[in-house]
């Protein structure tokens, strides 16, 4: 039998944001791209996994998917609507009641003046959500779902460890019983002793609740182990997409930049060195904006954007994909498995 499509819990299309620049004015209309023309979906179910180096928009993707930041262009659908096309208040009580947020540092995230429980029962007090009684008999639901002991129930997030902060944000962020559980960068602010603990929860909590998730980080090992598919990001541009156990033979040279850099002890890799200057958001390069620090670079790169590809494992926007360990710097060729 054949299996029927299943329609995206969340849609970005065409997506773009731009800034005014640091120290901008009426006169001066330099402007910051943080997210160009991006198009990705996630299914129900579903984990999405996003990587790229600092600066390349994964964060502004991530505020537009929960609809913390308007884009200037494009449209973004959570469960078939167009959540910028909505009030402000049918957009929070749509979003709200579908996506849970989990952000980078637990200590900055939560309110330091309030308890466990007020924390936790914030969502359900802001939409209105179950009776008093039922509000605390969910809070403790949530602590027993993310390992917090009862005691902790009174605490102040100051008297936590950061483990412990994050499994509260990751409770609060479940409160709602959403879709869709965005985490970015969840673990990243966490001592490693706790790091793999938070991850264990996550992929835990998205099995227990059939959650679907989009999980943002510049750690693409961890990315990989946790997802279904991985979406490559530089400069703003989403630049490849393809299965997460497929991510070691990605086409596009940046991604294949990335993995070199991820430590494994399994087929480890030499470092890809990328030279050449870094582009700037402000005044992003013509063509593809990774040709500046690309060895595949040609003039045919500074013309125009690649146009998606599409191969049997996803798609990727590059003139000159890599298919074959001859394709790569001389550093890294050495210790390349086959990439067919």
């Amino acid at each position: 039998m054949t299996e029927q499509r299943r329609d995206p819990l969340a849609e970005l299309s065409g997506v773009s944001v731009e800034h005014r620049a640091p120290g901008g004015s009426v006169f001066n209309r330099a402007r910051v791209h943080a997210l160009t023309a991006a198009d990705l979906t996630v299914a129900p179910g579903e984990t999405l996994g996003v990587v790229g180096e600092s600066g390349c928009g994964k964060s502004t993707l991530v505020k537009v998917l929960v609809g913390l930041q308007p884009p200037t262009r494009g449209t973004v659908r959570l469960a078939g609507e167009d959540i910028w096309s909505l009030s402000t208040s049918r957009r929070r009580r749509h979003v709200g009641g579908l996506v849970g947020m989990v952000f980078q540092d637990p200590a900055t995230s939560l309110n330091r003046r309030l308890s466990v429980e007020q924390i936790i029962a914030d969502p359900l007090d802001v939409q209105g959500r179950r009776s008093p009684r039922d509000r605390r008999d969910r809070v403790t639901e949530l602590m027993d779902l993310v390992g917090l002991p009862a005691s902790a129930r009174e605490a102040l997030p100051p008297q936590m460890s950061g483990g412990q902060r994050q499994r509260v944000a990751i409770a609060r962020a479940l409160a709602l019983e959403p879709a869709l559980l965005v985490a970015d960068e969840p673990t990243s602010a966490l001592d490693v002793s706790v790091r793999a603990q938070i991850l264990n929860l996550l992929l835990d909590l998205r099995t227990r609740l059939g959650l679907a998730m989009v999980f943002v980080s510049h750690d693409l090992q961890t990315v990989r182990r946790v997802s279904d598919r991985i979406v490559t990001m530089y400069l703003g541009r989403v630049v490849e997409e393809l299965p997460a156990d497929r991510i070691r033979y990605g086409r596009h040279p940046y991604t294949q930049a990335l993995f070199s850099a991820a430590p494994g002890l399994l087929n480890p890799m030499r470092p890809i060195p990328l030279t050449g200057p870094v582009p700037s958001a402000v005044r992003p390069p013509s063509g593809c904006p990774f040709r500046t620090r690309c060895w595949r670079s040609t003039d045919v790169c500074a013309t125009e954007m690649p146009p998606y590809a599409t191969d049997a494992d996803g798609r990727f926007r590059c003139f000159h994909p890599i298919t074959d360990p001859s394709d790569l710097p001389r550093a890294g060729a050495d210790s390349v498995q086959e990439l067919t």
